[in-house]
């Protein structure tokens, strides 16, 4: 069994951090900060365990917080890049709030380390006019990863921290970063530029449609962008959306023979789905097929869940077979619960079939 996230602040990653604290800062007592680290530890989960270690090191470190925060850049060039590293940016954005200038500063110095993404909202939030001047010149910086945090920070709907207000409200304010990156290099930012799009479709379709008609789709870049951005709105059948990439919602299909295998399962089976696109038309189409199942949830209503299959140029007349092999099985963000559940196959956003299963758990 894989060990939990959590464990990535235990007593190895304390101890390391510790010796590099002392080595950045001589007065530090390396023992004692381990102890301070540790305690407590076995109650929390991960991310209280990183607002743990920074209210940690607050206490140790210089009480001067531009002084404390040159130690951990000092400390940041030694210690492991990856989701341990965000804690330096916790420590910005718990403890800068006095001199935010300074502080963003540092937070687009941490973010090549660990992303300062979820830090840099706090000061968004104090003050979303001045933060968004800043991160504006984030989209020019050299360094791709200064130019994802511009577009990852600003995020309206960013998972695993608070929405943004402002940005919710009025998609405007964060689209001068959009614009700048839309053609980015890096794919790095490209997916976020594109997952910040997709937030904007989930409150303002047409305004996110309407900037996209307004791009270059001929650049690759952009293209990559926009397709990936509009992945909701595809799935959700948007008339508008579609036509951007000449998916006709009135194409002329049918979806025959659609068989699922088997109707009675239990959790952990596999579900075979099975089904033919038929095209009606005199002429190619462009055709996007996705397919829902509808789960069953605890007070016995259903949520549905939309999972992308293939996009195709079917000829005309031409038939299509497709087989799809799920496991049904319980995620973190998906419990199973008995009864029965629909299946249904969509061809440019609209329902063409369904057949239902049932399952035991």
């Amino acid at each position: 069994m894989a060990e939990p996230l959590k464990e990535m602040f235990a007593r190895a990653y304390f101890e390391r951090l510790a010796q590099e604290v002392q080595v950045s800062a001589p007065q530090v007592k390396r023992t004692t900060l381990v102890k301070d680290l540790l305690s407590g530890n076995e109650g929390r989960e991960l991310n209280a365990r990183m607002r743990h270690s920074s209210n940690t090191l607050r206490k140790h470190l210089p009480k001067e917080f531009r002084k404390a925060v040159e130690v951990l850049k000092d400390v940041a060039t030694r210690m492991p890049k990856g989701y341990t590293a965000l804690l330096y940016p916790d420590f910005v954005g718990q403890f800068g709030h006095q001199v935010p200038s300074f502080s963003l500063d540092a937070l687009k110095y941490f973010t090549r380390f660990g992303s300062s993404e979820f830090a840099v909202r706090v000061f968004f939030r104090r003050d979303a006019q001045g933060t968004l001047k800043v991160m504006r010149t984030w989209a020019e910086d050299d360094d791709e990863h200064v130019r994802r945090l511009a577009s990852e920070g600003s995020r309206p709907r960013l998972p695993w921290s608070f929405r943004l207000d402002e940005v919710l409200k009025d998609p405007r304010l964060t689209t001068p970063i959009l614009e700048r990156l839309r053609t980015d290099d890096s794919l790095y930012v490209r997916k976020s530029v594109a997952n910040h799009l997709n937030d904007f479709s989930k409150d303002h379709a047409m305004y996110m449609v309407d900037l996209l008609r307004s791009w270059d789709l001929k650049n690759p870049h952009t293209a990559w962008i926009a397709k990936h951005a509009s992945r909701t709105l595809i799935k959700a059948g948007h008339v508008d959306a579609l036509a951007l990439f000449a998916f006709d919602s009135k194409v002329k299909v049918r979806v025959d023979d659609l068989m699922i295998s088997p109707k009675r399962l239990k959790l952990g089976d596999a579900l075979e789905i099975n089904f033919t696109v038929v095209s009606e038309a005199a002429r190619a189409q462009q055709l996007v097929i996705d397919y829902a199942i509808h789960y069953r949830k605890a007070g016995g209503s259903t949520s549905r869940k939309v999972f992308k299959l293939k996009e195709v140029e079917l000829a005309a007349r031409a038939a299509l077979n497709i087989t799809k092999c799920q496991r049904i099985v319980d995620f973190s963000t998906r419990k199973h619960y008995p009864g029965e559940h629909v299946v249904e196959v969509m061809v440019n956003g609209k329902v063409r079939a369904q057949v239902s299963f049932d399952l035991k758990v």
